[in-house]
């Protein structure tokens, strides 16, 4: 090959060397700063820095003393939760309903006659014992009245008169004790009467006279060399009929007693001689002597039958 040939193909491939070169760059960005870095002639030996000195690693912190876990408190105990029954209501109240009289009783005073009679059996309508409904206004109708006068609040002297008269003809409802349930003897200290209950129905009220609460200081009326002390009172409480002395009068250690029957110690239902509207015994509960004959005789207080005292006497 000639000479001149050589040198044109050495040329053609240089200039192709240098294009092929610009492309490359050119096309690797389009960023001016990329371009200014190819464009930058190169220096011929660079300096080389010394290297970095290394920094000493941190020192790392301690840990933090990490504070114990807050004790957390033990759940409260569960409660068994035990199924209470609610107690059964009270007993309703035994009503028993009466009719009003359509002829008034008469307010007779304290005679017989007819009107008594009819009054008689008012009386033993409502409850308010009596021996005998035969027109005749003794003992025991005497003390049937007092005992309706005490139970309504009139004044208690045992005379039939105006305003004792209107008040019975007009009741419509049976009078009766507190209690509402069993069969007991009630002993009402405040309005001095006594109740028999049977079933919590009253069956009969007598005229009655308690303790007078009155400290006493009297000659024992068995043994004149001693000498008793008291108070006199009718102890309130529920008791029982525990002992009793079945016929006749009995000499106690404050006087006779008749037939009694005891519930507290000493302290007993008996017949008497003397009940009057006011409380007046040492502590027994005094009721008429025909009453506790009817008490015995109807076995209205056996042993052990319970014997409720309530309420105080009046002022």
């Amino acid at each position: 090959m000639k000479r001149q040939e050589l040198v044109a193909i050495a040329l053609v491939g240089a200039a192709s060397l240098s294009i092929a070169a610009c492309s490359t760059v050119l096309t690797s960005s389009t960023d001016d700063a990329a371009v200014d870095a190819v464009d930058a002639p190169s220096t011929a030996a660079t300096s080389t820095l010394p290297p970095t000195t290394t920094l000493a690693p941190t020192t790392t912190a301690a840990p933090t003393t990490t504070a114990p876990p807050t004790t957390v408190p033990p759940p409260p105990p569960v409660e068994e939760t035990t199924t209470t029954t609610a107690p059964p209501p009270p007993p309703e109240p035994v009503v028993v309903p009466v009719a009003a009289m359509a002829e008034p009783i008469q307010p007779v005073g304290t005679s017989g006659g007819a009107q008594t009679e009819r009054a008689q059996w008012r009386l033993l309508e409502l409850g308010f014992w009596l021996q005998s409904a035969n027109g005749e206004y003794g003992l025991t109708t005497k003390q049937a009245v007092m005992a309706f006068q005490k139970y309504y609040g009139l004044a208690a002297d045992g005379v039939l008169g105006p305003e004792t008269a209107a008040l019975m003809s007009s009741i419509t409802e049976r009078p009766r004790g507190r209690a509402e349930a069993g069969t007991l003897v009630e002993v009402d200290k405040s309005r001095q009467v006594l109740f028999f209950i049977r079933d919590g129905a009253t069956e009969w009220i007598l005229n009655t006279s308690t303790g007078t609460e009155v400290p006493y200081e009297t000659v024992n009326k068995k043994d004149p060399t001693k000498i008793e002390r008291g108070s006199s009172i009718t102890p309130t409480g529920l008791h029982a009929v525990n002992r009793e002395r079945p016929e006749g009068w009995w000499e106690g250690d404050l006087g006779e007693i008749y037939r009694p029957k005891y519930f507290v110690g000493g302290v007993a239902v008996h017949g008497s001689n003397s009940i009057p509207n006011y409380p007046a015994s040492h502590g027994c509960v005094r009721v008429s002597v025909p009453a506790m004959d009817f008490i015995w005789d109807s076995n209205l207080m056996p042993m052990g039958i319970p014997v409720w005292v309530h309420g105080s006497i009046p002022a």
